[in-house]
């Protein structure tokens, strides 16, 4: 029989004030008096059922022990991909004792004995000003109607919540160095502290506060003044704000999939949207929105310093013969009248300045595979004026052009003056230009004919030939004989 609370009401109502034993009230309500005498105490009430608890008889002592004997030896153990699951332990038991009961019942014992496995983690408050975090993350983009991978740079301050994201093509040093330099110009200050994984772009060896930095890096916090904290290895809980950071620039700022033409229109994108950010938003743990809260962080920033960090890698290079310089297993080009001398060369995370006595003569977009040749036709018009018969062959001119105009190039009877004029015209205002006055160029040339029937070659009688020969032969024997 199921009690209803109207039931429990008229059992302690019977008891309490009507005065009635539980016998009595068990046989007028028709129930069990066990149950009458639960509920006359008021010991429980209804909804509440007993907590069932059963060790299991084929737990025995010894086999309790021998499995705390196991998980012993696992706290001894540093590496924890090595420690015993609960199934190890359930075949260790069935090898070395032959335990005969099920691997549900370890399994249920193991949990029991360790504990809790979840790590608790304390709640962190910070001073404005005091700590930025920073971390990397990864995404994809259409650049160019090419869809690439690019490496998402991610800082966030920690008191305000204020997010900064930037984005390059390969994490390196240059780049690590280059984000960071971005963010502080973007907060304008700088904070006491900035928390970061171990990651080889800053740390040299070591972990954690026990991390030597690399010399770059360590350059760079000297310059800035600020204070390097490395977390612990696998504990990206130390840096939580900039860990949530990744995934919510992945989530809303790239998606959908941008579709952009240059990796600087990417970064000016996800720069406002970072403003936009900063503007609108307001983290829920915090009593203000994130706008206010960064005026505050900005206000207690140490000061920018007057001269922004060089991250650049240099080093001095000849220019080659054919007037490139060689940095990185890659060859770029420079205009060819240096070629020659020694040039300075700054490659940035994704640049390559070229100098000759501080002057830039040459940049290119840094290229990251292995021996390209990356070369600008405007480095090669001088050569090509006087050497105007290689231009159909040269390959900064195929670099540079289109196939499309390449083969009008070819196709067409133009002078050496006015395919040096057609390049002239793509090196200062693009190919496009060329497009749009294509019919002047094309006025007084026609297009070169092209042969389009087979050419039919009508086989010659030789028999003449050798009589001829053969009677010649005839008569040179008999003068020399």
């Amino acid at each position: 029989m199921i009690i209803t609370m109207q039931d429990y009401e008229i059992i302690r109502r019977k008891f309490l004030i009507e005065k009635k034993s539980q016998r009595q009230i068990a046989k007028e309500m028709n129930i069990s008096r066990n149950t009458v005498a639960k509920y006359c105490q008021g010991n429980c009430y209804l909804g509440i059922r007993a907590d069932y608890q059963r060790n299991a008889s084929i737990m025995t002592p010894d086999i309790i022990q021998f499995i705390q004997k196991y998980l012993h030896d696992d706290e001894l153990e540093p590496n924890k991909k090595q420690h015993h699951t609960a199934k190890r332990i359930f075949d260790r038991l069935v090898d070395e004792i032959g335990f005969c009961g099920a691997q549900s019942t370890v399994r249920g014992l193991v949990h029991k004995m360790r504990g809790n496995l979840a790590e608790a983690f304390v709640p962190l408050e910070f001073n404005p000003g005091d700590a930025l975090q920073i971390d990397w993350g990864e995404c994809y983009v259409w650049l160019a109607d090419k869809r690439i991978k690019v490496n998402i740079f991610c800082a966030r301050l920690c008191y305000s919540c204020a997010p900064f994201v930037i984005c390059f093509r390969k994490q390196n040093t240059q780049s690590f160095i280059e984000g960071l330099i971005q963010a502080f110009a973007f907060f304008n200050g700088v904070p006491r502290r900035v928390i970061f994984d171990n990651a080889r772009v800053a740390v040299k060896k070591g972990t954690g506060k026990h991390a030597i930095c690399q010399e770059s890096y360590a350059a760079l916090a000297a310059h800035y003044c600020f204070e390097t904290i490395f977390c612990n290895v696998r504990s990206g809980n130390e840096k939580g704000l900039v860990e949530n950071l990744v995934g919510l620039t992945r989530r809303n700022m790239f998606v959908p999939v941008p579709h952009i033409d240059t990796l600087e229109a990417l970064n000016k994108l996800v720069k406002i949207r970072c403003q936009n950010y900063i503007n609108t938003h307001k983290v829920i743990s915090r009593q203000q929105p994130v706008k206010a809260m960064l005026l505050t962080d900005q206000q207690h920033l140490l000061a920018l310093p007057m001269r922004p960090y060089d991250a650049s890698q240099i080093t001095q290079c000849r220019v080659s013969s054919y007037s490139t310089i060689r940095f990185s297993t890659n060859t770029y080009s420079v205009p060819v009248k240096y070629t020659g001398q020694t040039v300075a060369v700054k490659a940035h995370a994704e640049f390559i300045n070229i100098y000759i006595n501080g002057v830039m003569i040459a940049s290119h977009i840094r290229n990251y595979r292995r021996n390209q040749q990356i070369l600008q036709l405007k480095h090669y018009l001088p050569l090509l004026e006087r050497k105007p018969r290689s231009i159909l062959h040269a390959k900064p001119v195929h670099q540079s052009l289109s196939s499309k105009l390449m083969n009008l190039l070819r196709t067409t009877t133009f002078t050496d003056k006015e395919l040096i004029n057609i390049l002239t015209l793509c090196v200062e205002k693009g190919e496009p230009a060329f497009w749009q006055r294509k019919g002047e160029f094309l006025t007084s040339h026609t297009i070169k004919p092209q042969i389009k029937d087979t050419v039919l070659v009508q086989p010659v009688n030789l028999v003449d030939y050798d009589q001829l020969y053969q009677k010649g032969a005839v008569a040179q024997c008999k003068i020399q004989v």
